[in-house]
């Protein structure tokens, strides 16, 4: 297939093969989009090296969204290499140790700032540091990942929270960027078994429910449907899906207690 022919992406978040943005990245490759890819801090190198595993030659540069400069930097890159950006995918989610686990009032305010720029604000600062690119795309897609932030989730605690926000940011970015044909949606994953979900507290909790509740079945290993749903939003199929929170959990969202 060629989905995303002639098409220019740039995807964050990669950090081993077994990230959700390495398997987006795979697919957009093998959908005929040109791809780079961003790392940061100790991850870079590591990004790097699991670019080579794309085949080809991914270019990754570095960008940690807490750095200004970095952006800039970024932004120039891009613009002597392409004259548009078509795809944007935000795939970046931090938060420190005492933001997990169970406890609310555990963290403090600078370690729950930390969570919030970095896993909700970064999707505005992407957003406006590309911004010049994604104007000149006939019709450019912003694509994130989420875990659904519509209940509170056993040891998620203020990682929720900067969900709950990253939901409530993507509707008013898709709000203020449609005038300009630019998409902006989330892709709400069930879990799936990567680096970042390892630091997550109880995370096989998350796995023995899906496991058992899913009306389809769920396999914490394969991020290959989360991928096609990403590739499916980075294309021109649904050319006016705007604001929305697609879920790829197999279902579970559907069901109450």
């Amino acid at each position: 297939m060629t989905l995303l022919a002639d098409r220019n992406i740039l995807i964050t978040g990669v950090l081993t093969d077994d990230s959700l943005a390495f398997s987006i990245a795979k697919r957009a490759l093998e959908n005929g989009a040109e791809v780079v890819l961003t790392g940061a801090g100790r991850g870079l190198s590591l990004t790097r090296r699991t670019a080579r595993k794309l085949g080809g030659n991914v270019d990754v540069f570095e960008l940690d969204v807490t750095n200004e400069q970095h952006f800039l930097d970024v932004a120039r890159a891009l613009s002597s290499r392409w004259t548009h950006l078509d795809g944007l995918v935000h795939a970046i989610g931090f938060a420190p140790e005492n933001c997990l686990g169970g406890d609310i009032f555990k963290a403090t305010w600078p370690e729950v700032a930390t969570a919030l720029e970095i896993s909700t604000y970064s999707l505005k600062t992407l957003c406006q540091a590309f911004l010049p690119l994604l104007e000149r795309s006939d019709g450019a897609s912003v694509v994130g990942l989420d875990f659904d932030a519509s209940v509170a989730w056993p040891q998620y605690d203020r990682m929720g929270v900067a969900k709950a926000g990253l939901e409530s940011l993507t509707r008013y970015l898709a709000r203020d960027l449609g005038p300009k044909n630019i998409r902006v949606n989330l892709v709400a994953a069930g879990p799936i078994k990567t680096m970042a979900a390892k630091s997550i507290p109880g995370f096989s909790q998350f796995e023995a429910a899906w496991t058992q509740r899913a009306p389809l079945a769920w396999d914490v290993k394969d991020g290959l449907p989360v991928a096609n749903t990403c590739v499916a939003l980075l294309s021109d199929l649904l050319s006016k899906t705007t604001g929305e929170i697609v879920h790829v959990d197999g279902g579970f969202h559907a069901l109450g207690a």
